[in-house]
């Protein structure tokens, strides 16, 4: 038989993926056409190998509101290893690494290019929203310069509407209701109360703050004619310490009810001082069922305190509860942010299913999709990449094993699922006019 030498091409190893990008030439010692060909079509046939998916959590880690970034950082450990250990990435593994970004945009800016530099394809980031406009922004800059090396911005919690609006982007996906959803809902779930007739709002001075303030006016005057609001009030961003001024404003307006978007210590310290100073308003809250926020109620939140959100674990079936079981074995700490499941679960599905980690066939696998999730069934809407799920509206009860099971910081209350709403009663148009990356 006729010995020839074989010119051969393979791919090369690296960063734990094979890539056509990097293949190389190769002469092979003399051999039989037949057996050249063998060792050429195997080399050429071999799948990529699975690899660690990195993702970088680019939230507060430290200062004013580190307890409620590392609760979020945890959850998102917690769903990534139920994630490896069941693959539901295929093969795939996934990591989530925390970039400390103190709730700064300008920080988030800084931690965005160490994630890059570094690696990164995907980062997450969730509080607060300036901080999130800051970051797609940059993104997008990023992804024009450097085709091949895009980075995508898997949101889990930043709810100015704009990001899937006005500044929606290709690279964008946001896994939580935004501001106007949220209001929408809780707005309308307040009105249902004849007893309200007074409302004061006060929300957090930065750009989802003053988006729930637009919102919740525009819902008030449309939801019933007779509510009144009677005061309004921005506060800066994790700087007040002492909110009894803001009380006082609010008993001296004679509101029977108070809507707020705050979140961290800036719920906790306004529920604290409402207490402190005797105030027997309802508060409608986005929040009041994270970190920090249950202790501060205790007791005296009971069939006061009500908040929108994405799920309860008192939910209707108790769906997640050996999730937050487990959760709260290992981390002792109560496992509220469910967007960590819908963001890993739908994440690792369109992974699978495009047979890549690249961003673009990520982001056109996660275009669409539907999913289940631990509130039910949950679409990526593909005009904009807003998530559409259902909301609930839980008011905090004392727990009595039945349809409160689950308490929160061991206070003894929880929260009861007064009504889930259904996707269809927040789902709103979008102004969204998406630019697409060509399909790789």
């Amino acid at each position: 038989m006729p010995r020839v030498r074989l010119n051969c091409r393979f791919f090369r190893w690296r960063r734990g993926f094979l890539t056509r990008e990097d293949l190389v030439s190769s002469s092979y010692q003399r051999t039989s056409l037949a057996g050249s060909a063998v060792i050429c079509v195997t080399l050429l046939s071999t799948p990529a190998l699975a690899e660690t998916v990195r993702v970088a959590f680019i939230d507060p880690l430290s200062g004013t509101f580190a307890a409620l970034g590392q609760n979020e950082l945890q959850s998102f450990h917690a769903m990534a290893a139920r994630a490896n250990q069941e693959k539901w990435a295929g093969d795939n593994q996934l990591e989530f690494v925390g970039f400390d970004n103190q709730a700064s945009p300008q920080i988030s800016l800084v931690q965005l290019k160490n994630a890059i530099d570094q690696g990164y394809r995907y980062i997450t980031q969730a509080n607060g929203s300036g901080a999130a406009l800051a970051l797609i922004d940059a993104i997008n800059k990023h992804n024009e310069r450097n085709p091949g090396k895009e980075v995508m911005f898997l949101n889990h919690g930043a709810v100015d509407p704009s990001l899937t609006n006005d500044k929606c982007s290709f690279w964008h996906f946001g896994f939580d209701a935004n501001a106007d959803m949220k209001s929408q809902v809780l707005i309308n779930h307040l009105a249902t109360n004849p007893a309200i007739k007074k409302v004061y709002i006060i929300n957090q001075d930065y750009a989802a703050g003053h988006q729930f303030t637009r919102g919740e006016k525009e819902y008030l005057k449309s939801a019933r004619a007779d509510l009144e609001l009677v005061g309004e009030d921005l506060v800066p961003l994790g700087k007040v310490k002492d909110f009894s001024p803001y009380i006082a404003k609010i008993k001296a307006s004679g509101a029977d009810s108070v809507v707020t978007g705050n979140w961290g210590t800036d719920l906790s310290l306004l529920i604290k001082a409402a207490k402190e100073a005797g105030l027997n308003a309802n508060f409608y809250t986005y929040y009041a069922n994270l970190k920090g926020a249950p202790i501060a109620m205790g007791a005296d939140g009971a069939d006061r305190v009500r908040y929108v959100g994405i799920w309860n674990i008192n939910n209707e079936t108790f769906a997640g509860e050996d999730i937050a079981t487990s959760f709260k074995q290992k981390y002792n700490d109560d496992f509220t942010w469910m967007v960590s499941y819908s963001i890993v679960a739908m994440f690792s599905k369109a992974i699978k299913e495009s047979g890549s980690t690249d961003p673009v066939k990520v982001g056109f696998a996660l275009e669409g999709m539907k999913a289940t999730s631990l509130n039910g069934q949950v679409e990526m809407r593909a005009s904009d990449h807003q998530l559409l799920q259902p909301l609930y509206i839980g008011v905090w009860t004392k727990a009595d094993g039945k349809t409160v099971k689950y308490d929160q910081e061991g206070t003894g209350y929880g929260w009861k699922t007064e009504k889930k709403y259904e996707a269809s009663a927040s789902t709103q148009p979008t102004t969204c006019a998406m630019k697409r990356p060509p399909r790789s």
